[in-house]
């Protein structure tokens, strides 16, 4: 009975969330409340309250590990902007022409994500775009492809996703191996979309207008020091992954210790400055503009999908996938990769990665070997497939919190682009696996 309340409660609160225009709610508020209620039936249904707390505990401090560097990476990229560092890039891109904008943003996010992971590509994005264009649907549209492109540039490296880096660590797939099986598919994912636009946009986009305040000119920052926080604020993003593979501590480790040397760079570049410049151009000053909002979404709806794992109704659809399709051919687990992918749009895919991993073992030889098919599909597909839907994926959280998309407009809009790159780099894959 609390099984089944559980899902109802789920349901309803995606549903809350995915309406907050229409019931003027913030989604926050739903993700919390659904959060909450999720581990209180779960706690009722259980006889043993402390091993439901010791669950959560368990989740939460997975939880927050993703909310420290969510916020880590926000304060990073706002001390940038503050910093007016984007220039160094926003100066280079000088076309307005709305399909020439579209490859060039959907080609960084591509390697960025790569490169850092699809969560920080995401928000770097985001602050370029505002620079870049003014309209606020238009740049929506853009952030929608920024969310199909970091996820797909994501799932062919590994720390560029949370799934693709726990099947790595985890040892069901290599960096190698990874990187020369899902490279082609995933570019797959982003060129697909990205020949349609090139044939249904038209026009150009309008650059916002640089408004700078008194302060700006009174005491401005130096070209100096524009290009030294930007280069170095990249740096702490790249060292992020670097720091994680050395030492395996979680990600958020890394991120902090970036925060903390640029958080020291900037005290020593405007020790000299008054205090009030130097409030505006330190983290102190910068931690002010974080989306705290989208930081209490996440917590809320990564709450309520951990207690859906726990309570055992993610494991149980994972077992009936298995039942009633199987995985003992090779068809069989396509099909089955290709529906992870999909459900992962509506849930989150760590906990269904998780769960496929808790489910089968990594064997000598056929389709579960280290870089067996399975794994690699698996990876394929729960990176890029969360793109289907705005809160299918991190990326797509932290656009939607900070460009405050509304769910049914990407589902107007993006959802169908990223379905046509999902399935153009599954069958990329697929026809990788037949010619090799």
């Amino acid at each position: 009975m609390i099984y089944t309340i559980m899902l109802i409660v789920f349901v309803l609160g995606y549903a809350a969330i995915a309406f907050e225009h229409q019931l003027k709610i913030d989604k926050a508020a739903a993700a919390l409340i659904t959060g909450v209620l999720t581990w209180t039936l779960y706690v009722l249904a259980s006889n043993n309250v402390h091993e439901v707390e010791g669950q959560l505990l368990h989740h939460l401090s997975e939880i927050s590990s993703i909310l420290f560097f969510l916020i880590g990476a926000m304060t990073i990229v706002e001390l940038v902007d503050a910093h007016e560092g984007f220039a160094v890039i926003t100066d280079k891109i000088k076309t307005t022409n709305k399909v020439k904008l579209m490859w060039i943003i959907g080609i960084l996010s591509f390697f960025f994500s790569a490169a850092l992971d699809n969560l920080t590509t995401s928000i770097v994005m985001v602050s370029l775009l505002r620079k870049l264009i003014e309209d606020k649907k238009q740049r929506w549209f853009f952030a929608g492809m920024v969310v199909v492109a970091a996820n797909a540039g994501g799932a062919w490296s590994p720390i560029g996703d949370v799934t693709t880096t726990m099947l790595w660590i985890k040892g069901q797939v290599s960096a190698g191996a990874i990187v020369q099986s899902l490279i082609v598919p995933s570019l797959a994912t982003l060129l697909a979309p990205l020949a349609i636009l090139s044939f249904t946009l038209k026009g150009d986009v309008q650059r916002p207008m640089k408004s700078e305040n008194a302060e700006h000119y009174t005491d401005p920052t130096t070209p100096f020091e524009r290009n030294f926080v930007f280069f170095a604020g990249v740096a702490g993003l790249i060292f992020v992954p670097v720091f994680k593979t050395v030492t395996h501590l979680p990600p958020f480790m890394g991120m902090m210790l970036s925060l903390g040397v640029l958080w020291i760079i900037t005290d020593i570049l405007h020790r000299r400055k008054p205090s009030e410049i130097r409030h505006h151009l330190s983290p102190l000053g910068v931690l002010q503009k974080i989306d705290t909002p989208s930081v209490l979404f996440f917590l809320g709806i990564l709450l309520a999908v951990a207690s859906l794992q726990s309570m055992g109704q993610l494991g149980d659809l994972a077992n009936a996938l298995d039942n009633s399709i199987g995985t003992d051919t090779q068809n069989g687990v396509y099909v089955v990769g290709l529906i992870i992918g999909l459900l992962s749009a509506i849930v989150d895919n760590v906990p269904l990665v998780a769960a496929a991993m808790g489910m089968y073992e990594v064997t000598e030889t056929g389709l579960f070997m280290q870089d067996g098919t399975f794994w690699q599909f698996l990876a394929y597909c729960a990176g890029t497939g969360g793109s289907a839907l705005i809160i299918g994926s991190a990326a797509g959280v932290a656009v939607m919190g900070l460009e405050k998309i509304p769910f049914g407009w990407y589902v107007k809009n993006i959802t169908l682009l990223a379905l046509v790159g999902y399935v153009a780099g599954a069958g990329v894959y697929i026809l990788q696996n037949m010619l090799f």
